[in-house]
């Protein structure tokens, strides 16, 4: 099916479909015999389109009127246009084509298309530090979950990169994300050897710049603070002074985010600590 495309253009091809990209329909009375690839893109995005289309060498290219990233029409986006969209026209994600997709370069260009590094932030005024903690997201909530999770399942065994399903409003209802530093650091790990050659994403691909981009923000914000990224010793066990502390404040009637803030632990650490010490009526 995919003639003379490298096995780096295959990956990068059917993230790109999965992703912002779209095929062209075949419409009644139409001229044209076969499908083709198209992908709009925002003027700040056209360093990474221009990017993705040197990796796929003549098969895309760039009009600058239209801001769009596409093809020409050929047998390859036809057969293709079959197996990505069901019969109701909408997009899905064809379990037979995923074994192709086993490259950093497709979790690279997926994450790329539709990911995020989103920073998620705790300021503890007593001690004047600020945790920060970063997570992958994946917002294909255009998909069902039951795609979804074939997607996810084939990530995690072909890139060991465990990701969940999370709730979102809108489309289906669900994308995937990260859901502990370690994982996050692990996914940007995986693909950067994709993501070096492609500074312009450097803002969600490389954690140094965005870190770099926070403590920038921070400085300003509260110049005398300490910038720490969280990790999963926050929610290491608790020792005994710990608990006997946590026990007097909650008992001196501080409220939970006040104990997270003084004990240097979560708020939800502080939350199922509570909860695990009422079942054992130890508070």
């Amino acid at each position: 099916m995919f003639n003379d495309l490298t096995v780096i253009q295959i990956n990068v091809l059917l993230a790109s479909i999965i992703g912002d990209g779209e095929l062209t329909k075949l419409y009644k009375g139409s001229r044209r015999k076969n499908s083709s690839y198209r992908e709009h893109f925002g003027d700040k995005q056209r360093e990474y389109r221009e990017w993705k289309a040197q990796l796929m060498n003549d098969l895309f290219y760039i009009t600058h009127k239209s801001n769009s990233l596409r093809s020409a029409s050929g047998p390859l986006f036809t057969n293709l246009l079959g197996l990505f969209y069901n019969n109701d026209g909408n997009k899905s994600i064809p379990a037979t084509l995923l074994p192709y997709c086993n490259l950093s370069h497709f979790l690279a260009v997926l994450y790329m298309d539709d990911g995020s590094l989103s920073i998620t932030t705790k300021v503890n005024h007593n001690n004047k530090k600020i945790y920060i903690t970063p997570h992958i997201y994946l917002s294909l909530q255009n998909y069902p979950s039951l795609e979804l999770t074939l997607l996810k399942n084939h990530i995690k065994k072909y890139f060991q990169i465990d990701l969940k399903l999370a709730s979102r409003k809108d489309g289906h209802g669900f994308i995937l994300r990260t859901t502990s530093v370690n994982e996050t650091f692990s996914f940007l790990n995986k693909i950067k050897n994709v993501s070096d050659s492609c500074p312009s994403m450097f803002y969600k691909t490389h954690w140094n710049y965005r870190l770099q981009q926070e403590s920038e923000r921070w400085k300003l914000k509260l110049p005398d603070y300490k910038l720490i990224v969280s990790s999963s010793d926050r929610w290491k066990n608790y020792s005994s002074n710990e608990i006997k502390r946590l026990v007097d404040l909650k008992k001196e009637g501080h409220l939970d985010k006040e104990i997270a803030n003084l004990l240097g632990r979560s708020y939800w650490s502080v939350v199922y600590k509570l909860r695990e010490l009422r079942k054992l009526q130890l508070l």
